[in-house]
């Protein structure tokens, strides 16, 4: 029988990955040559310290389980919502770490980004200048000038999924979302500057230098990438975007879960003191977004400092503001 769930959210890497049966009639990609996973001998699925502490740390909800493992089995991409600070791109990092999915493909939008911007970079500049200084033919080709993003890597044919984050789209240009409409549902896309110009080309992708031949300029997946689109309900999406998507809400953690949190982060039980911010801290929930990482600061310098309780009290006060446009002056 196949393995559900595939992700279980208990932070434990494992090959569970393997075990994720054939995808949907409807959603299967055949895309080759097959690519070789990237190296996962170490701790790969951050690309900081900071990543790979939160990846370890991430403490998923039964629902944020259920609901990954959905979007998997589904060959679906994932769209994450809720407040800011509730975990919504720790989330793709804690999944790579644990199914070993390799290094995290990070996209960040802004207001100004395109599909193509996600696809590829090709610098024509940079080849003309290239040409007019070579002495030989050699070493100007378009593949020198060109680099996959972190999109157009994602969507290349390896033979198991590879982890993709695009961050905050609702940030995005009206456009973006119903453009990735076409390359998510059919899991290719076109390099036409490649298509006029060899039969195979050695590529350079996103992070790296690593190389991957792309064919007569034409990228089809393989394994579909397990894709997480983070959002800050700044905006809503059409529906053509949505029912291609398994939409994750995120919301604010309870007591119990914020103590888990600080133990995860801290390894140890939260003392006397932090319980009372933990407590401090969701009593004013209600009134504003906060989040998460203001709690670990204030229980990080209570821990750290000498401070009385007083000073402490206000030092808190000053770290967990709220997020929202609104500005409040409410007390701690």
């Amino acid at each position: 029988m196949p393995l559900w769930p595939v992700y279980t959210g208990t932070n434990e890497p494992h090959d569970g990955i393997a075990e994720l049966p054939p995808p949907p009639p409807w959603r299967a990609f055949d895309g080759g040559p097959a690519l070789p996973a990237p190296d996962t001998s170490a701790d790969t699925a951050a690309v900081s310290p900071d990543r790979t502490h939160r990846a370890a740390t991430y403490r998923a909800t039964e629902e944020t389980v259920q609901l990954v493992n959905a979007a998997l089995y589904l060959r679906r991409p994932l769209l994450v919502t809720g407040p800011p600070g509730t975990g919504k791109s720790s989330l793709v990092y804690a999944v790579a770490r644990e199914l070993k999915l390799g290094p995290v493909l990070r996209w960040n939008i802004t207001s100004r980004s395109t599909l193509h911007d996600g696809l590829y970079q090709y610098d024509p500049l940079s080849r003309l200048y290239a040409a007019r200084q070579a002495t030989a033919p050699t070493g100007t080709g378009i593949e020198d000038h060109l680099r996959l993003g972190p999109l157009g890597t994602a969507l290349l044919p390896h033979d198991r999924p590879r982890a993709l984050l695009i961050d905050e789209i609702d940030k995005s240009d009206l456009d973006l979302p119903n453009d990735l409409l076409n390359v998510l549902e059919e899991g290719q896309y076109e390099i036409p500057e490649l298509i006029r110009a060899a039969t195979v080309a050695q590529v350079m992708v996103d992070g790296g230098d690593r190389r991957v031949p792309v064919e007569r300029g034409r990228v089809r997946c393989r394994a579909f990438p397990f894709v997480v689109l983070t959002s800050n309900g700044e905006r809503e999406f059409p529906p053509a975007f949505l029912r291609r998507c398994v939409t994750l809400r995120l919301r604010q953690p309870d007591d119990d879960r914020l103590a888990d949190i600080v133990r995860a982060h801290f390894g140890e039980e939260p003392d006397a003191y932090a319980r009372t911010l933990i407590s401090r801290f969701l009593s004013r929930v209600g009134g504003g977004d906060l989040a998460t990482d203001q709690l670990l600061n204030a229980i990080y310098l209570a821990r750290s400092s000498d401070l009385g309780a007083d000073s402490l009290d206000e030092l808190a006060e000053r770290l967990m503001p709220y997020l929202s446009e609104a500005q409040h002056t409410d007390a701690f």
